[in-house]
């Protein structure tokens, strides 16, 4: 299976380990909640999977790498301690606390949260010393003489052997005690995690035309080529910073994440590519209604690769667009919360400054818990900002009244209707430049196709035109019949990077 399908599998398992009966029992005890096992080559997104499905369920997480731990730090310490039975006095050796189950006690008291996983890395290399030990823990989710709380779901992962020299192989008796996923790396999957990540669109567009570079493995004199999902993310961070700073991006940085010399030199060669297509097209004059004739001029004339690289950067770049609104509008509804239950407070300024401190309560809870989602992280920070802004503001003027923070308030829904606008205007524009530029009389081109694709399955846009609405999409979304004409177009693009 690939990552999605194994998260959607796990957040499934979590549910049903989760459910009690009338009394507040686990209707699974303990003993057969069978602790998952994600099996699958590094760097696919294993770690990432369970950020997600703690931030969307509102779980805890608390992660391990077991390569990191000795007997003594995963089972405790021992320590001498007397003890009487029958009237005599002996010493018995005891054991202190797992620091791993230590800190799930901790994450509990710091967050409030009383339910989670504990995600342990990397299961199958564990130390020799300690590897007895992992069988009673795999049962009864015991370290030493401590148990993981109830209601801590026990999810693992490790990689196959050939990808760790590390490995050792599970036995019959320890894998009867898993739930064994097989997750294999799948770049459709990823691709989605991505554009809401916000992957370098680079990235995003070379891989579009070399999937088969997206993870890649194999063995050469010179020693072990790969590249995995996790490198292209961390080159696309660092390719993002290098952009900010006015710095360029070449072989040499591309190199320390992707440890293939042929993919690091035709990405080079694809991302001068990219940033020549920006420019020679003018992209931000297409998207703001400018002259586009020049333009469709150069697509005439274009190659495969380049009809494909600009329809990708015009879309990554309404995309941003799209999830920015998108988040403004989420920002919006849930500051009228806070602002609601302060309209009628006798002290203006110390309920503001009070719901300043709860968020900074909401974000430090959902950190201790490890389940805070970056997205989740700016829509908090950006009421707390909001609601500094507004006691800053009251104090300047010197008039606490509520009219005077809800005209702050209008001030940021005026801001986000005319980002509305302003993203519905280049929405059009951009369709109106695919259905000229590469249409056939109606604009039903297999680039339309991949464009109301696109803005079908992504999360942002989907949300979107589904709120803001789109006469365009709408339009050619009812021509084209997408479900049926998208697989035979992936068989056509298949056969032209063949030929190449």
């Amino acid at each position: 299976m690939n990552i999605g399908q194994a998260k959607d599998y796990i957040k499934n398992s979590i549910n049903i380990y989760l459910k009690k009966d009338e009394y507040g029992d686990y209707r699974i005890p303990v003993m057969r909640q069978r602790p998952i096992f994600l099996l699958g080559a590094p760097g696919i997104g294993k770690t990432a999977i369970m950020e997600q499905i703690a931030s969307e369920m509102g779980i805890a997480l608390v992660s391990y790498s077991m390569t990191h731990h000795t007997r003594q730090s995963a089972l405790g310490l021992p320590f001498i301690k007397q003890k009487e039975y029958e009237g005599k006095t002996y010493d018995v050796s005891e054991y202190t606390m797992s620091e791993i189950i230590s800190s799930i006690y901790e994450t509990m008291e710091s967050s409030g949260v009383k339910e989670g996983i504990l995600f342990l890395d990397e299961i199958n290399c564990v130390s020799e010393t300690l590897a007895p030990s992992m069988l009673q823990f795999l049962q009864y989710k015991v370290f030493g003489r401590h148990s993981v709380p109830d209601g801590w779901v026990i999810v693992t992962a490790g990689n196959p052997p050939e990808y760790n020299k590390s490995v050792r192989e599970f036995d019959v008796v320890t894998m009867d005690r898993l739930k064994v996923l097989e997750v294999e790396a799948d770049y459709p999957t990823w691709k989605k995690y991505a554009v809401e990540k916000g992957i370098h669109p680079a990235v995003l567009n070379f891989l579009e035309l070399k999937k088969e570079y997206f993870y890649h493995m194999e063995t050469t004199k010179d020693g072990r080529k790969y590249v995995t999902a996790r490198g292209w993310e961390d080159l696309s961070e660092i390719i993002l910073m290098y952009e900010e700073e006015g710095l360029k991006c070449d072989e040499e940085l591309a190199g320390q994440y992707l440890r293939s010399e042929q993919i690091v030199r035709e990405f080079c060669a694809y991302y001068d590519l990219y940033n020549k297509y920006k420019n020679d097209y003018r992209v931000d004059e297409i998207l703001a209604g400018g002259s586009i004739s020049d333009a469709v001029k150069k697509v005439e004339k274009a190659s495969f690769d380049e009809r494909l690289s600009l329809l990708g950067i015009l879309i990554e770049k309404e995309m941003d667009e799209m999830k920015s609104v998108v988040a403004t509008v989420n920002y919006i509804k849930e500051l009228m919360t806070p602002l609601k239950s302060i309209k009628e407070a006798d002290d203006l300024r110390a309920a503001l400054v009070s719901k300043s401190k709860e968020r900074d309560q909401i974000i430090l809870k959902a950190k201790s818990a490890g389940s805070l989602s970056d997205k989740d992280r700016k829509k908090h920070k950006r009421i707390k900002s909001f609601l500094d802004n507004a006691v800053a503001d009251l104090d300047k003027n010197n008039d606490y009244s509520f009219e005077a923070v809800n005209s702050l308030f209008e001030n940021e829904v005026s801001s986000m209707k005319e980002s509305v606008e302003v993203c519905k205007n280049h929405l059009h524009h951009m369709f109106s430049f695919v259905a000229e530029a590469f249409g056939s009389g109606d604009g039903a081109s297999d680039e339309m196709l991949i464009l109301v694709t696109e803005m079908t399955v992504g999360t942002d846009s989907s949300g979107f035109i589904s709120m803001f609405g789109c006469d365009d999409y709408q339009k050619y979304n009812g021509q084209l019949m997408v479900s049926e004409r998208r697989n035979n177009l992936k068989d056509d693009i298949a056969k032209i990077l063949e030929l190449d």
